[in-house]
């Protein structure tokens, strides 16, 4: 049940609010365009004003107010679109004067939202979010809401149809919220049987159409929606991924995040953000070629604060270095060795090589039971030398004159184990070394 407030080809009228630093002004206006061409519809015209505070009635002043009437008569308009968010009495009074409808940025948000969810969930917290937004605006278009009606099978005597709209939402929510909690419950209990096999997880955050889901397509051979726009990914995706010398991980595709991103539509995607916040690693995706790269780095990083995942360690991917003049794909490390930040092309492949072994690199001194080691095992556990194989654990190997193997493994203590138990052996070691913690 998508509330649909305009459709792809519609006029619109833009209108951009510049309040404080010109420079940061210049760049939320730009990402606003981007934002309204997500939605496919036509921007036919863009009003600017600066002022120092927005104006409490209508955001701009009288004489812009009349500026954008006549914009919208000339240009045949079907919605206004606002860069800023628009309180409920704005949006009134903003429409009674223009006589179009009136769209603020979170209203923006939700309408991409809505177009982009195919999941079941998805649709689920977009509806949410949408339904948490329209609470506050059930006043809007109404013109009957004097009129009381009662009688049997009509609304309770003396309840308006502004109280019977509300009551119907609150419903509506409540039953939302139920069944998101079941997705809730759900996702729970996956994390805890990857916990329990001691499977990492590594979500992929970052600025939305940064290229995350272009580099998890890279990394998992996956298809997911893939586009060049502003929140291609809504519902989140996970795939499983091998890693030589670590094993299975779980890497998890999320949602962009953007600047300024409202809380309640946190709140109503928490169920999806939680993967963030239980994560083992966070691959936090760059775009290298945008110049507002750092600051969007610090409103990734806000919005990390927000779900409580700020002290997860990360590995930060600068992307997109085709785009940039005399850059190679390279390895950033800190003082003690361990990377911090890999530069490379999802799109081209170039540098993405380098980034499976520093995944490893980060991910190995969360697991500190971790097997490392050179072990023999006979010639007839040739169907343990393939699952081995095929955890990516083994490093080196070298056959006798009987057919003996002898292995250099790296992997988690938990499947090695399992995999003894399951073949009932007992390999004999041949450097003495059981783990990386010993």
């Amino acid at each position: 049940m998508f509330i649909d407030r305009f459709r792809a080809g519609e006029r619109a009228v833009l209108v951009g609010i510049q309040t404080g630093d010109a420079a940061a002004a210049a760049a939320d206006l730009t990402e606003f365009q981007e934002l309204v061409a997500s939605t496919g519809v036509t921007a036919c015209a863009l009003l600017t004003c600066r002022r120092r505070h927005p104006h409490p009635r209508t955001q701009i002043g009288s004489g812009k107010l009349q500026e954008l009437a006549a914009a919208v008569d000339q240009h045949c308009a079907k919605v206004v679109l606002f860069n800023r968010d628009l309180s409920p009495g704005q949006e009134r009074n903003i429409e009674r004067e223009i006589e179009c409808r009136v769209l603020g940025r979170t209203g923006l948000i939700l309408d991409i939202f809505a177009q982009r969810a195919r999941t079941h969930e998805g649709k689920l917290q977009v509806e949410l979010a949408q339904l948490e937004h329209l609470s506050t605006r059930l006043v809007r278009g109404w013109t009957h809401l004097e009129r009381q009606k009662g009688g049997i099978g009509l609304r309770g005597p003396g309840e308006t149809q502004l109280e019977t709209d509300r009551r119907l939402l609150r419903a509506r929510i409540k039953h939302l919220c139920t069944r998101l909690a079941k997705v809730r419950a759900q996702r729970t209990q996956g994390r805890r049987a990857r916990q329990k096999a001691e499977t990492p997880t590594v979500s992929v955050v970052g600025y939305t159409n940064a290229g995350k889901s272009t580099l998890f397509n890279a990394l998992t051979q996956s298809a997911v929606y893939a586009q060049d726009q502003l929140f291609a990914t809504l519902d989140p995706s996970m795939r499983a991924l091998q890693v030589p010398g670590l094993g299975r991980l779980v890497l998890a595709d999320t949602v962009g995040f953007i600047r300024h991103l409202p809380t309640h539509l946190v709140d109503a995607f928490r169920a999806t953000l939680e993967e963030v916040a239980n994560a083992s690693l966070l691959l936090h995706v760059v775009d290298a070629a945008d110049p507002e790269w750092r600051e969007k780095i610090a409103a990734v990083e806000q919005v990390l604060a927000e779900l409580g995942a700020e002290q997860i360690p990360a590995l930060r991917v600068l992307n997109k270095i085709d785009r940039l003049p005399d850059c190679p794909p390279r390895t950033v490390r800190d003082a003690a060795g361990l990377p911090q930040a890999v530069w490379l092309s999802a799109q081209t492949g170039s540098g993405c090589a380098a980034l499976i072994p520093a995944l490893a690199e980060r991910l190995l001194p969360a697991a500190p039971d971790t097997v490392v080691g050179r072990y023999r095992l006979p010639a007839h556990c040739g169907g343990l030398r393939a699952r081995l194989h095929r955890l990516g654990a083994i490093e080196a190997e070298n056959f006798d004159e009987r057919g003996n193997m002898e292995l250099s493994l790296r992997l988690p203590r938990a499947a090695w184990q399992r995999l003894l138990h399951r073949e009932g052996i007992r390999p004999q070691p041949l450097d003495g070394r059981r783990s990386a913690s010993e």
